[in-house]
């Protein structure tokens, strides 16, 4: 993702800047380029002690830092989330899909 020269991509940050609850879903699901979180690090910064983001995951936060290319900015963008947030950790063996999905047998239409 480019800055782009018609002030676009200035225009999408500053959407995510503005909604009032931002949710990352599937946070981590890859590691993130260098690119990639210095994206993220301005849409946090930008956010932080403002508005409200949550963060799903299925790894543990321990082990996001890894999942970030360069560590300067992981250390960033993981002190902004880890250290102003509350953490609610889901533990289970089953999936919520698989728990409260449509049962195998079920078919619609």
């Amino acid at each position: 993702m480019k800055p782009l020269v018609d002030g676009s991509f200035r225009k999408l940050l500053d959407k995510y800047k503005k909604v009032d609850l931002l949710i990352i879903d599937e946070w981590l699901l890859t590691s993130l380029t260098l690119e990639q979180a210095t994206i993220l690090l301005e849409i946090i910064e930008n956010r932080q002690f403002q508005r409200s983001t949550v963060f799903c995951s299925q790894f543990a936060p321990e082990g996001w830092h890894a999942k970030i290319e360069l560590q300067q900015i992981a250390d960033a963008i993981l002190d902004r989330i880890v250290h102003n947030s509350f953490k609610i950790i889901l533990d289970g063996n089953i999936s919520m899909r698989e728990r409260h999905g449509l049962s195998g047998g079920n078919t619609v239409g």
